[in-house]
């Protein structure tokens, strides 16, 4: 799934999506997990989940600063990254990581095109700090995809 996040046209509207997008991520990483026979993987994946709810705690809390109501959850954009692990969950953990890593490279291009909006100057620290994860992410699967 190519995503648009990053390319709204306002504040506002980037964050409220950014925090879809995590939410969806959580989602997927939810699936993935039950889905996994490797306990490493399944930690290491559960870490990851815990970033993504980072995310959505504190972009969550900017909306609340700003007045606004956050969203609770993914809305459709779930369906899309939380069936292909499931798909992928009937071929063995291989297949699962490199779901997940589609996942995450939504996840990293969303990002670096919010550090990169041209209204992202209140966000942009929180941002970084969320790329940084998803780098982190997406290498962590890139790794692990090339040892399988």
């Amino acid at each position: 799934m190519a995503t648009t996040v990053g390319k709204e046209g306002d504040l506002g509207s980037l964050v409220e999506d950014l925090i879809k997008l995590d939410f969806a991520a959580i989602d997927a990483y939810d699936a993935a997990i039950t889905r996994l026979s490797s306990s490493e993987f399944k930690r290491q994946l559960a870490e990851f989940r815990d970033d993504h709810t980072e995310h959505t705690r504190v972009l969550g809390a900017w909306m609340r600063q700003q007045g606004d109501t956050p969203p609770e959850g993914a809305g459709p954009k779930q369906l899309l990254s939380t069936g292909k692990v499931v798909l992928a969950g009937l071929a063995g953990d291989k297949q699962i990581l490199e779901a997940m890593k589609t996942n995450e490279e939504d996840t990293n291009t969303a990002y670096e095109r919010a550090v990169n909006h041209r209204e992202a100057g209140p966000v942009r620290g929180i941002c970084e700090r969320n790329l940084a994860d998803e780098r982190r992410h997406r290498a962590w699967m890139e790794a692990t995809i090339a040892r399988l």
